[in-house]
């Protein structure tokens, strides 16, 4: 379940401490010479175009017309903290993608079978199910798909086969029962696509409301005047481009590197799924939703501070040079968007009793 975070696009993040741009004293470091500089914001009260670029949360993330029902839901809870789904039993969903964690695991890369180590860094699953794709390179269209793949993937849970899997299943007694609850009428409901749709009908009820939806409902008084500026100074950089909707992010691919080639180049991105060169270099964009609390960053996970995140956005894919207050303001409304987790709906359930195989 290794979804990826946003290698290149956080298009959003400017700033510009760690990198040595403008500081309010006047220095002036070399990131600040070569990007143009954001007017310092006057007025922290946001405009009605302002506010317009960005939607609080929905309750879920369901797709048109398809509404789970609570047995599917509660069946795909299930699964995602099952350890049978790997083949040394050792792994889940969870593992890597920790629900009491924010939905990431804080490594640069994550730890699959037999201890191997992924290629990219683990995306949280919470607000996931509302983007355009999932992974790094987009290459799942949707969360039901995307939770099919690391089951069978040699690095993360290595089952050798979907047949494999669905031995397991059918070996319990109780998952019997619950898959044929979630899936009433088919003759044979444990089937590996019916895996893939009980776990993505539990994800879309990964959401996180934060302050920012308070403030966006109207309740001006959710945000301090610091963070009102944070988003203000984020619009006029132009981060929107890429980051705003309700997910601030997650709807469009982006080249890592727009304005100033990318420094790391060892993953090349969506061309590996599109074979289009078009695409090299190319990433979907990530929601900033809970980014304060789901580091370290970019595809690689080679940078563990936010603030260094932001600098390296401003630089290479706005060509911007933000002021030390600008980049505190900016990641003070980054802050206000962690949201809160749904600790009742992510509680682990009793699991089924393991078989011996």
């Amino acid at each position: 379940m290794r979804t990826i975070r946003l290698a290149a696009l956080s298009a959003t993040l400017l700033v510009a401490t760690a990198c040595g741009t403008r500081q309010e004293s006047g220095q002036t470091g070399k990131a600040a010479t070569e990007g143009r500089l954001i007017p310092a914001v006057q007025d922290a009260k946001l405009t009605p175009t302002e506010l317009a670029m960005f939607a609080p949360l929905p309750a879920r993330m369901d797709a048109p017309g398809k509404t789970p029902s609570d047995a599917e839901i509660a069946l795909g809870r299930t699964l995602y903290y099952e350890m049978l789904l790997s083949d040394g039993h050792d792994v889940s969903c969870n593992s890597c993608h920790p629900l009491n964690g924010y939905g990431a695991d804080s490594r640069r890369v994550s730890f699959g079978h037999k201890g191997q180590e992924g290629s990219r860094n683990s995306n949280t699953v919470y607000n996931a199910a509302g983007q355009v794709a999932q992974f790094w390179d987009g290459r799942a269209p949707n969360v039901e798909a995307q939770a099919k793949g690391p089951i069978l993937n040699p690095d993360e849970m290595g089952m050798p086969d979907t047949g494999a899997v669905l031995e397991h299943l059918k070996t319990s007694a109780k998952y019997r029962v619950t898959f044929a609850a979630a899936f009433p009428g088919e003759s044979n409901p444990i089937t590996y696509d019916n895996v893939g749709r009980a776990i993505g009908a539990f994800e879309r009820g990964l959401v996180t409301p934060s302050r920012w939806d308070t403030y966006l409902k109207g309740d001006t008084a959710a945000l301090t005047v610091q963070e009102k500026r944070g988003v203000r100074t984020f619009i006029a950089a132009g981060c929107t481009a890429c980051h705003a909707g309700a997910y601030v992010g997650g709807q469009t691919f982006q080249k890592a590197g727009l304005v100033h080639p990318w420094p790391a180049t060892a993953d090349s991105g969506r061309i590996a799924v599109t074979k289009a060169p078009g695409d090299r270099y190319v990433f979907k964009v990530p929601t900033l939703r809970n980014v304060d609390k789901t580091g370290p960053y970019f595809s690689d996970g080679s940078v563990g501070s936010l603030d260094s995140a932001i600098v390296m956005m401003g630089r290479y894919q706005l060509g911007v040079a933000l002021t030390a207050t600008q980049v505190q303001d900016i990641h003070a409304w980054l802050r206000a968007l962690t949201g809160q987790i749904p600790v009742k709906y992510v509680a682990e359930p009793q699991l089924p009793a393991k078989a011996s195989f």
